[in-house]
């Protein structure tokens, strides 16, 4: 019998598949489908201060690969989320669940924060620092080393649930801001998040999106994605959330020897929405082809030897 839990600072995991944030809403909505307590954790959709109704119509585009998104981080507000969204999934799963944070400042990000460390379902705290498709201070924060620090400095200060870092990778050196996040109290960092891109509607001679750019994922992004948490893992001694274009549960042992103690798996949900329930049935079988016995003990092994 293969052994898949692993730890994630700190925090007991089953398996190490956590669908990503924003790819699987808040959660419950997926227990109409499967029994969603199989998932290692859920990270749920990005919360803010205030509500967002996320950016106009067309916001989403498929390309090569992957998909481009431009949702804009809507979102209900953290009010609503403690007193709607994380009682409707206290309903359905029995597991911690990893709240998502965005700001537009370095004070909003320690309000929600604060917010949400009252809420005893709340494992960790991801803190999206690096979402491209919003105009404001988002993707400011994860570009450089000083400022991600900053963010979180201010979130470690008003709470005791571990934090994790959600990195950009259009950062200039990703491993160090990850170093940076690391001395400022990250006990985690997640990476990546995806990458700025456009397409242009040959009919209109215009964006398809409407708003120009957005954020690619799937699993085009994969190779990308194994390369920085490779990098950030030789940087820091916090444990990754490696995520970028899985699709299967080889790309879970990919990331893992890679780095990473725990996979985000994001697009592949909008495909198929059974896909981290499929990823998790056929782990055991492709540790066992590859002859691993423990998760744990693959966790940045294509470093060593």
């Amino acid at each position: 019998m293969v052994k898949t839990a692993v730890t994630l600072s700190g925090v007991l995991l089953d398996n190490p598949v956590i669908p990503a944030s924003g790819t699987f809403g808040f959660g419950y909505e997926f227990a109409q489908w499967y029994d969603i307590n199989c998932l290692g954790a859920i990270s749920i959709k990005g919360t803010t201060r205030e509500p967002r109704f996320g950016n106009p119509a067309p916001r989403i585009a498929e390309t090569a690969g992957g998909m481009l998104n431009a949702v804009g981080l809507q979102n209900p507000g953290v009010d609503a989320v403690i007193a709607h969204e994380l009682p409707e999934l206290k309903k359905v799963f029995h597991k911690p669940v990893m709240a998502n944070v965005s700001g537009f400042s370095v004070e909003e990000y320690a309000e929600v924060c604060a917010r949400l460390d009252a809420q005893p379902q709340v494992g960790w705290l991801e803190v999206n620092i690096s979402c491209p498709n919003v105009h404001g201070g988002g993707a400011a924060f994860g570009a450089e080393p000083s400022a991600a620090a900053e963010v979180t400095r201010a979130v470690r200060a008003v709470t005791k649930k571990p934090i994790i870092l959600k990195l950009s990778p259009t950062a200039a050196d990703i491993a160090a801001v990850a170093r940076a996040c690391e001395d400022a109290g990250a006990d985690g960092v997640s990476l990546i998040n995806t990458l700025p891109g456009m397409r242009i509607d040959l009919a209109r001679r215009r964006p398809l999106l409407a708003n120009r750019a957005g954020g690619m994922s799937g699993p085009g992004m994969f190779p990308l994605a194994v390369r920085m948490v490779y990098q950030v893992y030789e940087a820091v001694r916090i444990p990754i959330v490696g995520m970028g274009g899985v699709t299967s549960a080889q790309d879970v042992l990919e990331l893992m020897l890679a780095g990473a103690t725990a996979v985000g798996v994001g697009a592949a949900n909008l495909v198929e929405p059974y896909a981290c329930k499929h990823i998790i049935e056929t782990l055991p079988d492709a540790m066992a082809r590859f002859g691993i016995d423990d998760l744990r003990d693959i966790i940045g092994g294509a470093h060593h030897g």
